[in-house]
């Protein structure tokens, strides 16, 4: 008896860490989403996972947010602008994202991942009415709000 319940115990472990090695935790399924990030950033636009962009693109974007793409989307309180940039920064990308000059972007839309992912798709939906832009995350990604961009939860307009 001790026997099989030693090899159903294996067996649980082995089934429970190839689940998490084949989500790849946070990095594949769902992302970590801070509260504050959700509450400032996510009330305009989908709250897109730290991991999308780096470092560099993060604090770029935080130092320009007065100038956040032609709105001033300005943090007012102080602890609540640390506590996004901390979930940005530490939740950012490894690998650095750069544009062509060496600088960070500051467009999800202009990463390598972001092109790879989507390039199978046709222009015309970019611009159809019902997604309008790249960056509108959620007309295609059902779940975009809860930071789970599976392929399994896609909605493509026709």
């Amino acid at each position: 008896m001790k026997r099989m319940t030693d090899r159903l115990a294996v067996l649980a472990l082995l089934i429970l860490s190839n689940t998490l090695w084949a989500s790849g935790g946070e990095r594949k399924g769902r992302a970590l989403l801070d509260p504050a990030y959700v509450q400032e950033c996510g009330s305009c636009h989908v709250p897109y996972p730290a991991r999308l962009l780096s470092a560099a693109s993060w604090q770029s974007l935080l130092v320009g947010l007065d100038q956040h793409f032609g709105t001033d989307a300005a943090i007012d309180d102080p602890s609540v602008a640390a506590a996004v940039s901390r979930y940005l920064l530490e939740h950012a990308a490894r690998k650095e994202t750069l544009d062509e000059q060496g600088r960070p972007l500051l467009r999800i839309t202009g990463t390598r991942g972001f092109r790879h992912e989507h390039d199978e798709l046709p222009t015309w939906m970019w611009t159809s009415s019902s997604v309008k832009s790249p960056a509108n995350c959620g007309a295609c990604h059902t779940t975009a709000d809860q930071g789970l961009f599976s392929e399994h939860a896609i909605h493509l307009p026709r």
